[in-house]
């Protein structure tokens, strides 16, 4: 392969771009009122010192940690740390709460053992239909939680049982998980502006 790569590979690579970029321009002519609404919600609750529980599946589990390690740690800028939690790294309150009572209430049974009033409970579904997702929400609900749901395609069921609902209204779980993570890294830029204070804390320069 030269330095252009093959016809096809060009091809493909240049439509995986075109994609993401597209999926992009129509989140954003559909408005970016919901993850504004997001970063509210966030960032009143972490004022109030509650903690940011986030959840998904596959690779909106990898996003859940991604988010919640931005906050904990830093996006780009130097602050506090932020009290975030991703229930999706714990493999053996995992493993333990499927085993004995189902994959449906592996995200549901954490949030009732550390949730609490004032928290804010974030799911990420590509589908909007995952089951274990949908009931962590409610479970979320019942505890006095606020909800913030990440979805793709219609939104589903997840979308319904939210306070807040951010949407990639995409068939593709690919897009939809690109546009996903930008929208993740707006939300948390949106929430560390405002933990940083009026200064706006110190940019960071270069990536480590």
């Amino acid at each position: 392969m030269g330095n252009g790569g093959s016809g096809v590979g060009r091809e493909v690579a240049e439509a995986a771009l075109r994609g993401a970029i597209g999926a992009l321009e129509a989140v954003l002519a559909a408005g970016v009122g919901p993850v504004v609404e997001a970063a509210r919600v966030v960032g009143d609750a972490i004022e109030r010192g509650g903690t940011v529980l986030v959840f998904g599946n596959g690779g909106s589990a990898a996003e859940a940690q991604h988010f919640a390690a931005e906050l904990v740690g830093r996006f780009e800028r130097e602050r506090r740390g932020l009290a975030a939690v991703a229930l999706t790294t714990d493999t053996s309150a995992l493993t333990a709460i499927a085993n004995d009572y189902g994959f449906a209430r592996v995200f549901a049974r954490q949030i009732e053992a550390l949730g609490r009033p004032g928290d804010v409970a974030l799911g990420i579904s590509t589908s909007g239909a995952s089951p274990n997702v949908v009931e962590g929400l409610r479970a979320a609900r019942a505890r006095g939680l606020a909800t913030i749901g990440l979805t793709g395609r219609d939104g589903g069921e997840v979308g319904r049982v939210v306070d807040v609902h951010v949407n990639v209204p995409l068939p593709s779980a690919a897009r939809v998980q690109e546009v996903q993570l930008v929208l993740l890294h707006a939300l948390a830029d949106l929430v560390e502006r405002r933990a940083a204070g009026p200064s706006g804390g110190e940019a960071r320069r270069e990536a480590p």
